[in-house]
């Protein structure tokens, strides 16, 4: 089980190598904006539209890593008191309860809009961006896939945590 849940940590860890220059590549062209609209008076609205899909790109696809290294917030009233095994059971609770189900639907209810989306390769968001909606709708499910990834990976760890603490 370990085994599986260090290979599926390694499909998050190397989303999130990936997707995390996209905050510097987001700066940069921001940036970039910045001194075409304010030093010689040009504005893209392609470009403005660059940052949202960094941005988005950037928040959706480093969900995954962000539990892979526990950075999501927590709202521990009793998670930071309880014991090893506790946590172990709250976290196993989490993820067979609330996130992989909801990941679930959400990726059920979304795909169709998705689909049509790729369908007819939908364009721009505004008159002159870039002609790839479909593609920023796509982060959807790659947002639900890899939560419900880490989310297998984090459980299979907490089972072996109560398998070793009941021992």
């Amino acid at each position: 089980m370990t085994a599986l849940a260090d290979w599926l940590d390694g499909v998050n860890r190397n989303v999130g190598n990936l997707v995390r220059w996209c905050a510097i590549l987001m700066v940069l062209v921001q940036f970039g904006i910045v001194l075409l609209r304010y030093v010689f008076g040009i504005s893209f609205i392609a470009l403005n539209e660059s940052v949202l899909y960094l941005h988005a790109t950037l928040f959706m696809l480093g969900a995954g890593y962000t539990l892979l290294v526990d950075g999501h917030v927590r709202v521990d009233i009793f998670y930071a008191k309880a014991g090893r095994r506790r946590q172990s059971a709250i976290d196993l609770f989490g993820h067979l309860a609330l996130l992989i189900p909801s990941m679930t639907v959400l990726l059920v209810w979304s795909w169709p809009s998705v689909r049509n989306s790729w369908s007819i390769l939908e364009g721009p968001i505004s008159v002159g961006g870039i002609p790839a909606s479909f593609l920023l709708k796509s982060l959807i499910p790659g947002f639900c896939v890899l939560l419900i990834v880490q989310s297998v990976a984090c459980l299979l760890r907490d089972l072996v945590r109560l398998r070793e603490t009941a021992a």
